[in-house]
């Protein structure tokens, strides 16, 4: 099973930048590693949803993003190390949430209406003021 860990969160002011890592363990039950499958970071507010944040194909391409943070947070991967990244620059409050990683469908891109699971535990990102 593929499992996933999120690390890098933390609090940091305003107009600063964080560099989310997860990373991927383990085999899928075709035993494809997450390198064969899209990727993706959601985030949750505290009272809200869950909302997609970013997406990456499987090969690093077909990249999406929310509006929200377009122009200010970039998606990345490495198969080698089998990490995704998010790098999150001119950050606001409204960014503050706990940011998740998830896998996508085997050989995907990132489209947010993908179906996403092997959810990780979850980062928490404060933007203070």
């Amino acid at each position: 099973q593929v499992q996933l860990v999120e690390s890098g969160g933390g609090l940091v002011q305003v107009g600063g930048s964080l560099r989310l890592s997860c990373a991927a363990s383990g085999r899928s039950s075709t035993g494809r590693t997450f390198s064969s499958y899209g990727g993706g970071w959601f985030r949750q507010a505290p009272g809200k949803e869950r909302e997609f944040v970013a997406g990456i194909g499987w090969g690093g391409g077909s990249i999406y993003y929310a509006d929200s943070v377009k122009g200010r947070f970039t998606i990345s991967r490495d198969n080698i190390e089998n990490t995704m990244y998010l790098q999150m620059n001119s950050l606001k409050p409204e960014d503050t949430a706990v940011y998740y990683c998830a896998r996508g469908g085997e050989y995907s891109g990132g489209q947010p209406d993908l179906k996403w699971d092997n959810w990780g535990q979850g980062t928490q990102v404060t933007v203070s003021t």
